[in-house]
């Protein structure tokens, strides 16, 4: 279980403070419910976002136990630091747009053929209950070579969930290298 606690004030003055003290600002929100600002330790929020088994991310804020999802990251311009995340509240039995995860396994035939593997899309837009919402959605990707690619269309949504992306986008594919 994640524990955070709540911002308060959500200025900049006390998001630099926290931010400075190791604690990741994050927004905590849903339809009907009143958001929540909050902020994590980010090494335990990255070891908890990383070792999730599920979509759900449970959090602990202020003694209430919430079951969110990560919606959005934002990132340090240079650096590269994760600095601030949006966490939608999981309500269950509502159906909504959740962004999934994308992963890759085996390796692509065309990278023998002097071709480099490209993910464009790492996350995919999925509506549907949270309780049908997979945890990822795999890709083979060994039987790709050169100039081949996965499209949305090519892929099937889970039981009782609809892929919202644009059927025409490329998820991933093998590219000539120069």
């Amino acid at each position: 279980m994640l524990e955070g606690i709540v911002r308060e004030s959500i200025g900049t003055s006390n998001a630099k403070k926290l931010k400075r003290d190791g604690y990741l600002i994050a927004n905590i929100y849903a339809k009907g419910v009143e958001n929540i600002y909050a902020a994590f330790k980010k090494g335990d929020f990255l070891r908890a976002a990383r070792n999730k088994e599920t979509l759900i991310l449970p959090v602990s804020v202020e003694g209430k136990t919430l079951n969110t999802v990560i919606q959005e990251y934002q990132f340090h311009p240079v650096t590269g630091d994760i600095t601030h995340v949006d966490l939608r509240i999981a309500l269950p039995g509502v159906v909504t747009d959740y962004l999934v995860p994308v992963k890759t396994t085996g390796t692509p035939k065309g990278l023998k053929n002097k071709g480099v593997l490209i993910q464009s899309k790492k996350r995919l837009r999925l509506r549907g209950k949270i309780e049908d919402m997979p945890a990822d959605i795999t890709l083979d990707v060994t039987n790709l070579d050169r100039d081949d690619s996965i499209l949305v269309r090519d892929i099937e949504a889970s039981a009782n969930t609809r892929i919202m992306d644009k059927p025409h986008v490329a998820i991933c594919g093998v590219i000539k290298s120069k």
